[in-house]
């Protein structure tokens, strides 16, 4: 039997980088969706089967290293611990991948820790400077009981539908109005559909404008789903990409 082609167009490839238990974290639960293949994850959205390739940036690499690594990647997943402060090595990954416009996700973790703090993990992705960052994702309560709200299909709502959420939908509506807010800047619109929002959540992404953010949620749920959406919705294939230093392996 031949070997099943791949269309390029499917194919993500993701590098991880940043706060090290938390990537190690990430790349454990992402290994259970591998099957036979140590850093292959199939995933459908769609309908479509895609090809998502993740590569981890160890821990312990050298500056330049983790720099000549971000510079030359389709994308990165920026994993931020909100339990701790920004460290130097955390701001010259984002530093580095702001300065090469690499497409890039934000992954939020230890959210369920007593000294989490989410809107800091915004702060230093902001502090960056370049592209401006994006919650597409925010938590609600505290501990390991906590919740994850998604905006994206709250901003399509209007006003009074988003207010009817309760004490949950006051911060919600918030970083509802940011959201649209940021995503209507260059172009006005009236009103958008969830479609609307994906396209261009997803053309500023690749473009290296923005920054979505995810929650990632505790151990015990699990829930990588997600994040390999975000993946597949938003970062660019091999295709896409035009720095030079790339190379299509596929």
């Amino acid at each position: 039997m031949g070997t099943k082609a791949i269309d390029p167009q499917s194919i993500r490839n993701v590098t991880i980088i940043g706060d090290v238990d938390g990537t190690a974290r990430v790349v454990h639960r992402l290994r259970r969706c591998f099957g036979d293949s140590e850093n292959t994850v199939r995933w459908s959205m769609d309908g479509i089967e895609h090809t998502i390739r993740v590569t981890e940036l160890s821990g312990d690499a050298l500056i330049a290293d983790l720099e000549r690594s971000i510079r030359v990647a389709d994308a990165v997943i920026v994993v931020v611990d909100a339990a701790a402060h920004a460290t130097p090595r955390l701001e010259t990954m984002l530093r580095v991948a702001d300065d090469h416009q690499v497409a890039r996700l934000c992954l939020v973790g230890g959210l369920d820790q007593p000294t989490a703090d989410f809107d800091r993990c915004v702060r230093t992705i902001a502090d960056a400077r370049g592209a401006a960052p994006l919650a597409l994702q925010i938590p609600v309560g505290a501990g390991v009981g906590f919740d994850v709200i998604d905006l994206v299909p709250l901003s399509a709502l209007d006003a009074a539908a988003t207010e009817s959420l309760g004490s949950p939908g006051q911060p919600a509506e918030r970083w509802c109005r940011s959201l649209v807010a940021l995503l209507t800047e260059q172009h006005p619109a009236d009103s958008l559909t969830v479609r609307d929002l994906h396209t261009r959540i997803r053309r500023r992404t690749r473009n290296g404008d923005i920054v979505p953010i995810l929650c990632a949620t505790p151990l015990a749920r699990d829930d990588i789903a997600p994040l390999l959406d975000a993946i597949v919705r938003y970062l660019p294939s091999p295709l896409y990409v035009c720095q030079p230093e790339h190379a299509l392996d596929y």
